[in-house]
């Protein structure tokens, strides 16, 4: 700028190391670029720093706007740097609270495991703050869950979950349990191909839980098949919206 106080001051006057812990690593001056031998150069108006320092420090170069422009957002180009180096970290973490989930023998609850693995992941700095913890969270499944969620419990008290599974169990239970299992995995099929997979698997989950029950089997395979046929919404247009290109 014309009217800055670093015009005409050479880099090693400047203070900017000891004002905003950051280091000028070159001066672009039109079309020469200097390197070398800097801290005696002097800066002109139009100079345009390389500057060397964390992105803090390089953000707070923007509370000095009377004497130079900050080229970009240092903190939002900060925010794109991805942190491999917490990779191993945050792959650690995540594979204990699955066995934390998967063995009874550990004395946590799921929710809890999952709380606790979220909190370690800002901990140990594989998520930079809480904001940054805030914006991966997708709300609208969120959302999407606690809606769907009353309206299976509706299902379940209003007795429509035992009238389907009772008509499923009528329909296809003298067929064998296979069938009744095959039944309930292309009904959940289909329904995932127009509506969410999400809401597929929690309007599904009490009914073949019911017919299960009521044939006096195992639960696990039939949710199992709600579970896998709740996947197959990749297969239609209209569920997964890509596969219409």
């Amino acid at each position: 700028m014309p009217d800055s106080r670093l015009v005409n001051q050479q880099v090693k006057e400047s203070g900017f190391r000891q004002k905003f812990g950051v280091n000028i690593l070159g001066v672009q001056r039109k079309r020469q670029y200097l390197l070398s031998e800097l801290k005696n150069e002097k800066m002109y108006s139009g100079d345009v720093l390389l500057v060397q320092g964390s992105w803090e420090n390089i953000a707070r170069l923007t509370d000095d706007q009377s004497d130079l422009v900050v080229l970009g957002q240092p903190l939002t180009e900060a925010a794109k740097v991805t942190l491999n180096h917490k990779a191993p970290v945050a792959a650690l973490i995540m594979l204990a609270m699955v066995v934390s989930m998967m063995f009874d023998f550990i004395p946590i609850a799921p929710v809890t495991a999952v709380m606790v693995a979220a909190l370690l992941m800002v901990l140990t700095g594989c998520l930079r703050n809480v904001e940054a913890a805030y914006k991966t969270i997708n709300w609208e499944s969120i959302v999407l869950i606690a809606a769907m969620l009353p309206m299976s419990l509706a299902l379940e008290k209003t007795g429509a979950s035992d009238y389907v599974s009772q008509s499923l169990v009528n329909s296809l239970g003298a067929y064998g349990p296979y069938a009744l299992l095959a039944g309930i995995y292309f009904t959940t099929s289909l329904m995932t191909m127009f509506i969410s997979n999400t809401a597929t698997a929690v309007l599904l989950a009490p009914i073949a839980l019911h017919a299960s029950i009521q044939l006096g089997l195992s639960p696990y395979p039939f949710l199992f098949a709600v579970t896998v046929g709740a996947s197959m919404c990749f297969a239609s247009p209209f569920s997964t919206p890509p596969n219409a290109w």
